[in-house]
């Protein structure tokens, strides 16, 4: 009894301590992506830039995604019920701007394609206008299976299933074999094509890259940028393996919620900040007038 009172104190400890840890990295990443969208909303030449556009709208779509997520992972950590309709509202909000994110990550690569491939045409393709109206079909594409997702789940559930609390996780929601088959089809469809997008940019840089040799180096920051963006999308694809290692290896390795949670949900996003707020010398040089200021 007393060595299963000790066991339990050291994996209380351990699970403390690592939800402690994700935090602090939480409060670090919002420190830059606040200081990178004080710089985007107080320079005007940037928000007419299609480039800072994007990455300013993935970096609000992922630290929304972090601080939304935190939540229901925390009570599903510490077995906390709350309201079915907040919990459902918390995952269609949660799973759209999951979907967002490798969307940012191909149109970020193709507008990074134009300016390297193509910079007669850039300026004409990758305009302010564009750029807002592929934000809002992101959106749109990432909204569509939430609501067909919600019909299925009207058709399926009880009378009185909104009225009651639950445990916040996607899977007391998926009452039919067609909201399964939606989700899967969905993620299988949208990591499948902007892979395709990514390695495609990727190559074509690469090309440019090894045409002009060492003249520019926005073309090889181009390179690496591209090649960092793919691995990002390969951390968001590896989370969906996470689930059914939870499913299967839960009760050999006590962690592994948090460990997958916060290697491919949470550094996905935090990674962000790094490929353009630190590397982007506007965004640099703006950060060392600001530190210099203070």
């Amino acid at each position: 009894m007393v060595s299963n009172n000790t066991s339990r104190n050291t994996a209380e400890m351990v699970r403390s301590t690592l939800l402690a840890l994700m935090l602090v990295f939480f409060c670090v990443f919002l420190y830059f992506v606040a200081i990178i969208l004080r710089v985007f909303f107080s320079s005007p030449h940037l928000q007419e830039n299609a480039h800072y556009v994007l990455f300013a709208h993935m970096l609000i779509n992922d630290t929304l995604l972090i601080s939304v997520l935190i939540f229901p992972f925390l009570v599903v950590i510490y077995v906390v019920y709350i309201p079915v309709p907040i919990c459902y509202a918390l995952i269609t909000f949660s799973a759209s701007a999951f979907k967002v994110t490798p969307y940012s990550l191909a149109v970020m690569s193709l507008e990074r394609y134009f300016a390297i491939c193509h910079p007669l045409r850039h300026a004409e393709v990758c305009t302010l206008q564009r750029s807002l109206l592929a934000i809002g079909v992101m959106w749109l594409l990432g909204l569509i299976p939430q609501c067909l997702d919600f019909i299925g789940l009207c058709f399926s559930m009880p009378r009185n299933f909104f009225s009651t609390s639950l445990i916040c996780h996607w899977s007391p929601f998926a009452m039919h074999q067609f909201q399964v088959i939606l989700r899967s089809l969905t993620y299988i469809s949208t990591f499948s094509l902007v892979a395709l997008v990514i390695l495609y940019t990727y190559v074509k840089v690469m090309m440019v890259a090894r045409k002009i040799g060492s003249g520019r180096s926005s073309v090889f920051k181009a390179e690496r940028t591209v090649l960092l963006h793919a691995l990002q999308l390969g951390l968001c694809m590896t989370s969906f393996t996470s689930s059914f290692a939870e499913a299967y290896l839960t009760k050999y390795f006590l962690f592994l919620p948090i460990t997958n949670f916060v290697l491919f949900m949470c550094l996905p996003r935090f990674i962000s900040p790094l490929i353009y707020g630190v590397r982007d010398e506007v965004f640099r040089k703006h950060m060392m007038k600001m530190n210099f200021s203070m």
